[in-house]
Protein backbone atom coordinates (compact mmCIF):
# COMPACT_ATOMS: atom_id res chain seq x y z
CA UNK A 1 0.00 0.00 0.00
CA UNK A 2 3.30 1.97 0.58
CA UNK A 3 4.62 1.77 -2.78
CA UNK A 4 1.26 2.19 -4.00
CA UNK A 5 0.42 5.29 -2.45
CA UNK A 6 4.17 6.57 -3.44
CA UNK A 7 3.28 5.44 -7.27
CA UNK A 8 0.79 7.93 -7.79
CA UNK A 9 2.96 10.60 -7.03
CA UNK A 10 5.65 9.37 -9.67
CA UNK A 11 4.84 11.83 -11.88
CA UNK A 12 4.69 15.09 -8.96
CA UNK A 13 7.06 13.85 -7.03
CA UNK A 14 9.60 11.11 -8.82
CA UNK A 15 11.95 11.71 -6.05
CA UNK A 16 9.63 10.59 -3.07
CA UNK A 17 8.19 7.33 -5.43
CA UNK A 18 11.93 6.15 -6.80
CA UNK A 19 13.53 7.03 -3.54
CA UNK A 20 10.75 4.57 -1.36
CA UNK A 21 10.63 2.43 -4.20
CA UNK A 22 14.62 1.96 -3.99
CA UNK A 23 14.59 1.65 0.13
CA UNK A 24 12.03 -0.96 -0.18
CA UNK A 25 14.05 -3.09 -3.38
CA UNK A 26 17.06 -2.95 -0.90
CA UNK A 27 15.29 -4.49 1.92
CA UNK A 28 13.77 -7.17 -0.11
CA UNK A 29 17.24 -7.80 -1.85
CA UNK A 30 19.02 -8.39 1.49
CA UNK A 31 16.29 -11.15 2.20
CA UNK A 32 18.43 -13.11 0.08
CA UNK A 33 21.87 -12.39 1.80
CA UNK A 34 22.78 -14.97 4.75
CA UNK A 35 23.35 -11.50 6.49
CA UNK A 36 20.52 -9.39 5.38
CA UNK A 37 21.52 -6.00 4.85
CA UNK A 38 24.58 -6.34 6.41
CA UNK A 39 25.50 -8.39 3.83
CA UNK A 40 25.67 -5.48 1.52
CA UNK A 41 28.12 -3.66 3.14
CA UNK A 42 31.66 -4.27 0.71
CA UNK A 43 29.52 -5.85 -2.19
CA UNK A 44 30.26 -4.54 -5.52
CA UNK A 45 26.80 -4.66 -7.24
CA UNK A 46 25.81 -3.63 -10.74
CA UNK A 47 22.84 -1.25 -11.27
CA UNK A 48 21.66 -2.43 -14.57
CA UNK A 49 19.56 -0.15 -16.30
CA UNK A 50 19.56 2.35 -12.98
CA UNK A 51 18.81 5.31 -15.11
CA UNK A 52 19.91 8.28 -12.38
CA UNK A 53 20.58 6.14 -9.93
CA UNK A 54 18.18 6.20 -7.14
CA UNK A 55 18.72 2.12 -7.04
CA UNK A 56 22.53 2.77 -6.70
CA UNK A 57 22.27 5.76 -3.72
CA UNK A 58 19.69 3.31 -1.57
CA UNK A 59 22.66 0.49 -2.34
CA UNK A 60 25.36 2.95 -1.46
CA UNK A 61 23.79 3.89 1.51
CA UNK A 62 23.85 0.60 2.91
CA UNK A 63 27.50 -0.27 2.41
CA UNK A 64 27.91 -1.47 -1.15
CA UNK A 65 29.79 -0.09 -3.98
CA UNK A 66 27.38 0.06 -6.72
CA UNK A 67 27.83 0.58 -10.21
CA UNK A 68 25.02 2.08 -12.39
CA UNK A 69 25.04 0.81 -16.00
CA UNK A 70 22.89 2.69 -18.82
CA UNK A 71 22.37 2.98 -22.37
CA UNK A 72 20.83 6.01 -22.31
CA UNK A 73 23.17 9.37 -21.14
CA UNK A 74 19.30 11.43 -20.84
CA UNK A 75 17.87 8.83 -18.27
CA UNK A 76 21.79 8.80 -16.36
CA UNK A 77 21.29 12.55 -15.73
CA UNK A 78 17.03 12.35 -15.46
CA UNK A 79 17.54 14.21 -11.62
CA UNK A 80 18.74 17.80 -12.15
CA UNK A 81 21.03 16.66 -15.15
CA UNK A 82 23.72 14.75 -12.64
CA UNK A 83 25.21 11.96 -13.75
CA UNK A 84 24.41 9.39 -10.67
CA UNK A 85 28.13 8.45 -8.48
CA UNK A 86 30.12 5.87 -10.75
CA UNK A 87 27.96 5.89 -14.24
CA UNK A 88 28.92 4.16 -16.86
CA UNK A 89 26.95 4.25 -19.84
CA UNK A 90 26.63 0.85 -21.63
CA UNK A 91 23.71 -1.66 -22.98
CA UNK A 92 22.08 -4.65 -20.39
CA UNK A 93 22.71 -6.74 -23.64
CA UNK A 94 26.16 -6.71 -23.54
CA UNK A 95 27.20 -5.20 -20.31
CA UNK A 96 30.60 -3.09 -19.90
CA UNK A 97 31.86 -5.76 -17.27
CA UNK A 98 34.36 -8.56 -17.22
CA UNK A 99 32.85 -12.27 -16.25
CA UNK A 100 32.67 -12.43 -12.80
CA UNK A 101 32.89 -9.20 -11.92
CA UNK A 102 29.95 -8.51 -9.44
CA UNK A 103 28.72 -10.06 -5.97
CA UNK A 104 24.92 -9.19 -6.85
CA UNK A 105 23.99 -7.91 -10.51
CA UNK A 106 20.25 -6.02 -10.15
CA UNK A 107 17.86 -4.54 -12.34
CA UNK A 108 14.28 -3.28 -11.55
CA UNK A 109 12.05 -2.78 -14.67
CA UNK A 110 14.38 -2.67 -17.41
CA UNK A 111 13.96 -6.09 -19.03
CA UNK A 112 10.37 -5.15 -20.79
CA UNK A 113 12.54 -2.29 -22.12
CA UNK A 114 15.04 -4.33 -24.27
CA UNK A 115 14.14 -6.48 -27.43
CA UNK A 116 16.15 -9.53 -26.30
CA UNK A 117 15.40 -10.24 -22.16
CA UNK A 118 16.96 -13.57 -22.18
CA UNK A 119 20.07 -12.46 -23.54
CA UNK A 120 20.15 -9.25 -20.72
CA UNK A 121 19.48 -11.95 -18.27
CA UNK A 122 22.34 -14.26 -19.21
CA UNK A 123 24.70 -11.36 -19.40
CA UNK A 124 23.45 -10.12 -15.69
CA UNK A 125 24.57 -14.13 -14.76
CA UNK A 126 27.75 -13.96 -16.53
CA UNK A 127 28.92 -11.01 -14.87
CA UNK A 128 28.16 -12.25 -11.35
CA UNK A 129 30.86 -14.13 -9.70
CA UNK A 130 30.15 -17.45 -8.90
CA UNK A 131 28.32 -17.92 -5.28
CA UNK A 132 26.82 -14.62 -6.49
CA UNK A 133 23.63 -13.12 -6.57
CA UNK A 134 21.25 -12.02 -9.57
CA UNK A 135 18.16 -10.30 -8.70
CA UNK A 136 16.05 -9.50 -11.86
CA UNK A 137 12.34 -7.98 -11.88
CA UNK A 138 10.18 -6.77 -15.00
CA UNK A 139 6.63 -5.32 -15.44
CA UNK A 140 4.94 -8.53 -16.94
CA UNK A 141 3.06 -7.70 -20.12
CA UNK A 142 -0.48 -8.81 -19.45
CA UNK A 143 -0.38 -7.51 -16.18
CA UNK A 144 -3.08 -4.10 -15.68
CA UNK A 145 0.65 -2.02 -15.81
CA UNK A 146 2.03 -3.85 -18.52
CA UNK A 147 1.58 -0.83 -21.05
CA UNK A 148 2.91 1.60 -19.08
CA UNK A 149 1.37 4.58 -19.55
CA UNK A 150 -0.77 3.31 -22.85
CA UNK A 151 -2.23 1.29 -20.24
CA UNK A 152 -4.72 -0.16 -20.15
CA UNK A 153 -5.19 0.03 -24.14
CA UNK A 154 -2.22 -2.29 -24.60
CA UNK A 155 -4.53 -5.51 -23.76
CA UNK A 156 -5.73 -4.56 -27.78
CA UNK A 157 -2.62 -4.54 -28.91
CA UNK A 158 0.66 -2.73 -28.04
CA UNK A 159 0.95 -1.02 -31.51
CA UNK A 160 -2.56 0.13 -31.07
CA UNK A 161 -2.04 1.50 -27.37
CA UNK A 162 0.78 3.46 -28.72
CA UNK A 163 -0.54 4.81 -31.60
CA UNK A 164 -4.07 6.35 -29.74
CA UNK A 165 -1.51 7.00 -26.65
CA UNK A 166 0.31 9.43 -29.98
CA UNK A 167 -3.02 10.49 -31.23
CA UNK A 168 -4.55 11.59 -27.72
CA UNK A 169 -1.01 13.69 -26.92
CA UNK A 170 0.60 14.76 -30.05
CA UNK A 171 4.33 12.93 -29.10
CA UNK A 172 4.74 9.20 -28.85
CA UNK A 173 4.91 7.27 -25.36
CA UNK A 174 8.51 7.36 -23.79
CA UNK A 175 7.67 3.44 -23.59
CA UNK A 176 6.54 3.24 -27.09
CA UNK A 177 6.14 -0.54 -27.92
CA UNK A 178 8.54 -2.24 -30.19
CA UNK A 179 11.00 0.69 -29.73
CA UNK A 180 11.52 0.95 -25.98
CA UNK A 181 9.14 -1.44 -25.10
CA UNK A 182 8.27 -5.40 -25.80
CA UNK A 183 6.04 -7.93 -24.22
CA UNK A 184 7.40 -9.75 -21.92
CA UNK A 185 5.51 -12.99 -20.49
CA UNK A 186 5.79 -14.47 -17.21
CA UNK A 187 6.33 -17.91 -18.90
CA UNK A 188 8.94 -16.85 -20.76
CA UNK A 189 11.40 -15.98 -18.09
CA UNK A 190 10.18 -18.48 -16.08
CA UNK A 191 11.61 -20.90 -18.97
CA UNK A 192 14.62 -18.97 -18.97
CA UNK A 193 14.92 -20.07 -15.18
CA UNK A 194 14.57 -23.72 -15.90
CA UNK A 195 17.23 -23.57 -18.26
CA UNK A 196 20.00 -22.23 -16.04
CA UNK A 197 18.61 -25.00 -13.34
CA UNK A 198 18.72 -27.45 -16.25
CA UNK A 199 21.98 -26.72 -17.17
CA UNK A 200 23.30 -26.38 -13.74
CA UNK A 201 24.37 -22.40 -14.27
CA UNK A 202 22.38 -20.99 -11.23
CA UNK A 203 20.21 -22.04 -8.40
CA UNK A 204 16.85 -20.45 -8.38
CA UNK A 205 16.28 -19.15 -5.09
CA UNK A 206 13.11 -17.65 -5.30
CA UNK A 207 10.14 -16.81 -7.85
CA UNK A 208 7.61 -14.38 -7.36
CA UNK A 209 5.30 -11.27 -7.41
CA UNK A 210 7.31 -8.30 -6.23
CA UNK A 211 4.80 -6.53 -4.71
CA UNK A 212 2.34 -8.57 -3.57
CA UNK A 213 1.80 -9.93 -0.27
CA UNK A 214 4.19 -13.48 0.43
CA UNK A 215 0.76 -15.50 0.85
CA UNK A 216 0.27 -14.73 -2.96
CA UNK A 217 3.56 -16.43 -4.10
CA UNK A 218 2.27 -18.95 -5.10
CA UNK A 219 0.29 -17.34 -7.94
CA UNK A 220 2.86 -17.78 -10.30
CA UNK A 221 2.69 -21.29 -10.86
CA UNK A 222 -0.79 -20.88 -12.16
CA UNK A 223 -0.52 -20.41 -15.96
CA UNK A 224 -2.24 -17.12 -17.44
CA UNK A 225 -3.68 -16.38 -13.77
CA UNK A 226 0.22 -15.21 -13.35
CA UNK A 227 0.19 -13.44 -16.64
CA UNK A 228 -2.95 -11.10 -15.05
CA UNK A 229 -2.17 -11.40 -11.21
CA UNK A 230 1.83 -11.12 -11.09
CA UNK A 231 2.14 -7.43 -11.83
CA UNK A 232 6.04 -7.22 -11.38
CA UNK A 233 7.35 -10.61 -11.78
CA UNK A 234 11.23 -11.28 -9.51
CA UNK A 235 13.61 -13.48 -10.13
CA UNK A 236 16.36 -13.90 -7.72
CA UNK A 237 19.36 -16.69 -8.72
CA UNK A 238 22.71 -17.78 -6.97
CA UNK A 239 25.30 -18.02 -9.70
CA UNK A 240 26.66 -21.79 -9.77
CA UNK A 241 30.80 -22.29 -9.65
CA UNK A 242 30.72 -24.43 -12.19
CA UNK A 243 29.96 -21.44 -14.75
CA UNK A 244 32.44 -19.47 -13.42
Amino acid sequence: MRLFQAFRQEQTDPDHFYGTLARDTVAQLARYLPDGRAGLAGARVLDVGGGPGYFSDELRAAGAHPVCVDADAGELRLRDGRLPQTAVLGSALDLPVRTGAADVCFSSNVLEHVPDPERMADEMLRTTRPGGLVFLSYTVWLSPWGGHETSPWHYLGGRRAAERYARRTGHRPKNDFGRTMFAVSAARMLRWTSRTRRTGSAEVLDVRPRYLPDALAPVVRVPLVRELVTWNLLLVLRKRAADG
